[in-house]
């Protein structure tokens, strides 16, 4: 059974459980996305709905969990605290903003912060369409293809013409019902995808060949997270059943679990996952909103890392390795200086909160960094992304250009693009080049 404290959603029609009703417009809600949106009577992490969408608790829910599902969005921070970055560009009507300060196309538009210098310039490229919510977005590493991840397929595509290469399905997988791809990453040379999906289930596929060469079984619960090693041998994995597991590729077996022991008065599911750059590192984010380090070698828990004051729904290293990123439904991002466990930490640093970075109206879903480290990009349930300046710690631009939440981002990492996917079944594509210096 699923931890408590796993709301389940009224129904079908609170996405993840596919699209609303014919006539009925998509709530502003997060779509089958991340943790917690899928129908069948399954208990899963709590929905993302804002107050005004508040569902009736199902039939027979027990008490605790019917509160669950009315949990309010956390309140809107205020002010701008000592360590923190305010952005008010979500307030900002674009139709005042200066035409040197915005980029619009026919359904998106990017506003860029009027108190510092423009530094990018954002394009569409590509609109990929998906009959269902687009939950997670990855590149290759070779730039060339982009994979998504939706209900019952994974679909890979070309981000030179924006043509749909091929779609992975499992033949086998029980028809009944949904069973939403969470998750997806390619290997470093491009060979495999690895997908992770509802029915607990990691699938690696042969791209080429389009067929499964291993089906990976142990987890609990719903895939949530995947990456690869840098060097390619291992899978890591995390999962809402509390646990973190590291795969071989080449055997499909097992290698070792990082168990969260340490449970707080919250459920500890994970929600995303990354290794360090030089692969010695993996840290998890979770529910309980503490975000853990592991070393690889040993397999110890090195640092819990508390700050975020609700759940932590994303984390990824900065390429350099010394930092470490998070997004939560707190609605704020943080930059954590990794300390001694930094590649250049001494023995005696902390890891500490460098920045808070603050100016998404609602949850945090997604955050990654660019391949060279100078940008900080974030997707939110108010439906923007935000691009930021590490060093800096201020938002750069808002891009508005889905009609839902911004469930997962991802930047190529090795050309200047990056890819969104949403609640509103699209993923698109863009551009972001670097302006000169005015």
């Amino acid at each position: 059974a699923a931890p408590m404290g796993l709301a389940q959603p009224h129904s079908a029609g609170v996405y993840g459980g596919g699209m609303p009703p014919a006539g009925e417009p998509p709530m502003g809600g997060y779509m089958g996305a991340a943790p917690g949106y899928a129908a069948g009577g399954k208990e899963r992490k709590p929905s993302a709905m804002t107050p005004t969408q508040v569902a009736p608790p199902p039939q027979g829910m027990p008490p605790q969990q019917a509160a669950m599902v009315r949990r309010p969005s956390p309140p809107p921070a205020r002010g701008a605290a000592m360590g923190k970055a305010v952005s008010q560009l979500a307030d900002i009507d674009p139709d005042t903003v200066p035409a040197n300060l915005k980029r619009e196309g026919a359904d998106w538009f990017v506003i860029f912060n009027p108190k510092i210098p423009r530094a990018l310039n954002i394009e569409h490229v590509h609109t990929l369409d998906h009959t269902s919510v687009v939950c997670c977005v990855k590149f290759s590493n070779d730039g060339k293809y982009l994979a998504t991840g939706c209900n019952r397929t994974t679909q890979v595509w070309s981000v030179a013409t924006g043509a749909k290469e091929c779609v992975l399905a499992d033949e086998t997988a029980a028809k009944n019902g949904d069973l939403y791809i969470r998750a997806v990453c390619f290997s470093p040379d491009g060979k495999y995808l690895v997908t992770g999906a509802e029915d607990k289930q990691i699938r690696i596929w042969d791209v080429a060949k389009r067929t499964i060469r291993h089906t990976l079984s142990g987890h609990d619960q719903d895939i949530y997270s995947l990456d690869f090693s840098p060097d390619g041998s291992t899978i890591l994995s995390g999962s809402g059943d509390r646990t973190v597991r590291l795969w071989s590729l080449e055997s499909g077996k097992e290698v070792c679990k990082f168990t969260i022991e340490d449970m707080g008065p919250k459920d500890a599911g994970v929600t995303s996952v990354a290794f360090s750059p030089n692969g010695k590192l993996v840290a998890a984010a979770s529910l309980d909103k503490m975000i853990r380090i592991w070393d690889v070698a040993t397999g110890n828990p090195l640092q819990r890392i508390d700050g975020h004051k609700d759940s932590v729904y994303a984390v990824a290293f900065s390429p350099d390795g010394q930092s470490l990123l998070s997004g939560s439904l707190d609605k704020t991002l943080r930059i954590w200086d990794l300390g001694r466990y930094g590649v250049a930490g001494r023995s005696s640093d902390m890891v500490t909160c460098r920045s808070t970075l603050v100016g998404h109206k609602d949850f945090v879903l997604s955050v990654a960094y660019s391949p060279d480290g100078a940008w900080i990009v974030s997707g939110s349930k108010d439906r923007g992304v935000q691009f930021w300046d590490p060093r800096t710690s201020q938002t750069q631009c808002m891009l508005q250009g889905h009609k839902n939440s911004v469930i997962s981002v991802a930047l190529s990492p090795s050309q200047p693009v990056f890819a969104t996917g949403s609640g509103d079944c699209r993923a698109r594509i863009w551009s972001y080049d670097s302006l000169p210096p005015i």
